[in-house]
């Protein structure tokens, strides 16, 4: 069983508090997670079990890990923000962690409508010179938003997609994985809807294999 801190609170978003979880295990971490959570209109929380399973995946292999509601979810303030402002929200929770562990490699990763956040927010991570150390997007929705004007993530990008998503069109994943300029490594899973139902444990096992290195294996 996973020991270690976990602390509920309010940090300072662009809109007001943001409700957040921060989790870390009993050793010093080795690196920071930051994961975005899907939809906000559909129901999409920091609760979510994408979220949570990578947040503890990375917590259990040695890092600092943190989720958050974006602006007018859960008690967080604000209001919806087409991800535009939900990049805003990120960059946040983000100076919140590098405040907290300034010399630690950040790992951003985000699920659905998360993973354009955290596809924004990487980009502009870079622009400012503080780029992540890895970008992990799962079911990516490209359908969607605007992911052709994101050119450059200053990092590698791993995208994980579902064959068989009932939510994302995963043939145009596949497409835009093969046209973008951020050029992810595709993991296509077979047999496994949007949420990953029956499939975390397979998933976290992706998720370890691109923490950075020196980062534990932990046990899931």
């Amino acid at each position: 069983m996973a020991t270690g801190t976990t602390e509920r609170f309010m940090l300072e978003g662009p809109a007001g508090q943001l409700e957040a979880v921060y989790e870390q295990g009993d050793e010093t971490p080795r690196f920071c997670a930051l994961v975005c959570h899907p939809h906000p209109l559909f129901g999409g929380t920091m609760q979510n079990k994408v979220v949570t399973t990578l947040t503890r995946t990375c917590r259990d292999a040695g890092g600092a890990a943190l989720r958050f509601n974006f602006r007018g979810v859960g008690q967080s303030q604000g209001a919806y923000s087409d991800g535009l402002g939900e990049a805003e929200d990120l960059l946040a929770a983000e100076a919140w962690l590098r405040h907290r562990w300034p010399d630690l490699p950040l790992w951003l990763a985000g699920f659905s409508f998360g993973s354009y956040v955290a596809a924004r927010g990487a980009r502009i991570l870079a622009d400012n010179n503080r780029n992540a150390s890895h970008l992990f997007l799962v079911a990516p929705p490209v359908h969607n938003y605007d992911f052709a004007s994101i050119e450059h993530s200053g990092c590698p990008v791993t995208v994980v997609m579902s064959e068989d998503d009932e939510v994302v069109p995963a043939e145009q994943v596949f497409r835009w994985t093969e046209e973008t300029p951020l050029a992810p490594d595709l993991i296509r899973f077979p047999d496994a809807g949007h949420f990953y139902h029956g499939r975390l444990v397979q998933l976290a096992e992706v998720a370890r294999s691109r923490l950075p290195k020196g980062a534990a294996a932990g046990d899931g």
